[in-house]
């Protein structure tokens, strides 16, 4: 779901950057720049010495890339219809083990006049995927492959079976230890990497189960017919992946805890200059649209060509037989875009010669003339199905033409709570404490629960740049409510006001007013519930904020300790047990915090809003598919999932009001 990591807060640290890791490669002195302070990297030392360029990150991201760059010459192996069988083991040591049943990397001597695969393993943009003679299309954002998990790795060694031989080679940081050689007889084929990530290049080295799990899951839904098996030994722990279904599995999967109009997805696909199109959608009666899309196996986060002619091809072909069947009538507008998408799960996949990537995180697919490809198809696929299924059809559209409604009365409700100017204080709600400064980076706003909590914020923050929002009550579930009624919401209406970024498809990033949006709340049952809404309207409607790490849940005391002149807070039960270890039980006085009130603004600043002291929990989205399943059980329509939830959850509950 929403990850949330533990960070101390560093809003006042001051930070130093070193140009000596900005450039390393030229330097000049006293501006002698010359031909003498150019240096060339040779081989993979470039990957060791800028890895970030290379696999995104040296933290937890890039250590699981290391893992993708390895399945996805398995994949490749399987788009080629070479590869059925796929096992990846996370081993005790936290060194992986990659096997497929592919055709073997090649093994026969190179033009380089080193064994084929030595040069695919050594050195970068070798491989398959290049030119006109391996594969049509290859997955991989990078197109660095697996040399450069060679090059970031303590050790590989690399087992191919091929030609009725097992031949094997072995690296230590990228160069050849031991060279190619015969170890035994086989009647199969395949490739065998096992790697152990280096520590002196990654600040992480324990692989997450669950973040690889969610992945290869992901690529055998993406991949009919191919079996993923995932072992780790460290806690023995199996799973199997294999989806004869495809994305149409995907999309069940991701429906199944919804409440779903069409019981069957609609599924159709089809190839056009080597682009293969194939696109799976289902509706559900909730109020949000979940599009996935991807291209040659890679998530496109940020949308792109595709995309944008599947919602074009979706809207027209929803509105043409709307009208033809008298569902919209003459006088009415045309369904919007996101009438036709609310309640939508959509997973559009695409297999592409040569895709071209852009945006920030190279995730957006820019090839123009993809829109028209999957316009095309889905325009005919769409067509053929609605004429087909008229029943279901029209229960989706009449959702739409109530979507529309919806959206009129919120345009209205809307213009309420639009600002003219970010900076512009006459019509920012009564209840809310603004600060004085007016840099959004350095402003930050607590949202507080009531208005005794609130008045100790008031007294105790700091009003430079520390704003103060009290909330009256339990804000809506927007999980289960249209735009107009989340409009009307007077709570709501002021957060919008507020922080001055709009909602929904008008949300704007760079409007904000504030830095960091942090949650505030009483820790017992009550305050639970109002965080775990207020991240349901953040999650549903002003995503960014979420993705940029803009939100944050405040850490107060659960407990004040005193001895004497002296006093101490403590954050749980445990922390408290090993205080009063330390500083003995004789002549102290615990009091247990059950709300904010409780605290006077002393208190209250000392240990929850002093930025050189506080500690708090930044929220972060790492898991799209997670988050929006957690959010649809706990705060959807359907009872059985949330008491499932709750039945397999209940035994890690620490405090618990009764």
């Amino acid at each position: 779901m929403a990850n949330i990591d533990d960070v101390k807060d560093l809003a006042d640290d001051e930070v130093t950057i070193n140009t000596d890791s900005l450039g390393s490669e030229v330097s000049a002195v006293d501006g002698d720049y010359s031909a003498g302070q150019i240096q060339v990297l040779e081989g993979l030392e470039a990957v060791r010495m800028r890895p970030g360029m290379y696999i995104g990150s040296t933290s937890e991201r890039g250590l699981h890339h290391l893992v993708y760059e390895v399945v996805d010459n398995s994949i490749d192996e399987a788009l080629a219809g070479y590869c059925t069988d796929v096992d990846v083991t996370i081993h005790e040591d936290d060194s992986i083990t990659v096997v497929d049943n592919g055709r073997g990397i090649p093994v026969d001597m190179h033009e380089t006049g080193k064994p084929a695969v030595e040069v695919v393993l050594t050195v970068l943009h070798a491989g398959g995927k290049f030119g006109d003679g391996g594969y049509k299309v290859s997955g991989g954002l990078h197109g660095v492959g697996v040399s450069c998990v060679n090059a970031l790795s303590e050790r590989m060694e690399v087992e191919v079976r091929r030609d009725g031989k097992i031949h094997a080679i072995a690296f230590e940081r990228g160069v050849t230890v031991e060279p190619l050689h015969i170890i035994g007889d086989t009647e199969v084929s395949g490739t065998k990497v096992h790697f152990i990530p280096d520590k002196e290049i990654f600040t992480v080295t324990k692989y997450s189960y669950d973040t690889l799990r969610h992945r290869l899951r992901e690529l055998a839904f993406l991949n009919q017919g191919i079996t993923i098996n995932l072992l780790d030994e460290r806690t023995n722990t199996k799973q199997s992946y294999h989806y004869e279904g495809g994305i149409r599995s995907f999309v069940q999967h991701l429906n199944r805890k919804k409440e779903v109009i069409n019981e069957t997805p609609i599924y159709f696909n089809g190839t056009k200059d080597d682009t293969v199109v194939e696109i799976a959608l289902q509706y559900n009666d909730s109020y949000q649209e979940n599009i996935y899309s991807f291209v040659n196996n890679i998530n496109t986060e940020e949308g792109g060509t595709h995309l944008a002619g599947f919602k074009s091809a979706l809207t027209r072909a929803a509105n043409d037989f709307a009208k033809r069947n008298n569902i919209l009538k003459n006088n009415q507008q045309n369904l919007s875009g996101e009438d036709v998408r609310e309640g939508l799960t959509c997973v559009i996949s695409l297999k592409i010669r040569e895709p071209q990537f852009e945006g920030q995180t190279k995730t957006k697919l820019g090839n123009s003339e993809v829109r028209g490809i999957v316009e095309s198809i889905v325009s005919e696929g769409l067509n053929e199905y609605f004429e087909e299924n008229p029943v279901v059809t029209k229960k989706v559209l009449e959702k739409a033409v109530m979507a529309a409604r919806a959206r009129e009365a919120a345009r209205k409700a809307r213009e309420l709570t639009r600002r003219k100017n970010a900076l512009e204080v006459s019509s920012l709600p009564g209840k809310l404490a603004d600060c004085s400064i007016k840099d959004p980076e350095q402003a930050e706003i607590y949202i507080v629960e009531g208005d005794s909590a609130g008045g100790s914020a008031k007294q105790g923050r700091d009003r430079r740049f520390q704003a103060i929002l009290p909330l009256r009550g339990k804000i809506l579930n927007v999980e289960k409510a249209r735009l107009d009624r989340i409009y009307s919401n007077a709570e709501i209406r002021t957060m919008i006001t507020a922080f001055g970024n709009g909602i929904g498809e008008e949300f704007d990033l760079s409007k904000s007013r504030y830095g960091k949006i942090i949650i505030m709340t009483d820790a017992d049952v009550d305050g639970a519930h109002i965080r775990t809404l207020l991240l349901t309207f953040f999650y549903r409607y002003m995503k960014p904020l979420i993705e940029h790490g803009r939100v944050y849940i405040a850490q107060p005391p659960l407990y004040q300790i005193r001895k004497g002149k002296s006093h101490w807070y403590t954050y749980s039960d445990e922390e408290l047990a090993n205080k009063l270890d330390e500083i003995g039980r004789d002549g102290i006085n615990v009091q247990r915090y059950k709300g904010l009130g409780e605290m006077n603004p002393e208190q209250l600043w000392e240990t929850t809003m002093d930025p050189e002291a506080r500690t708090m929990l930044r929220v972060k989205m790492e898991d799209a598919q997670e988050a929006d399943e957690l959010f649809t059980v706990l705060m959807g329509d359907k009872v059985e999932p949330r008491r499932q939830f709750i039945e397999e959850n209940a035994r890690y509950v620490k405090n618990l009001d009764i």
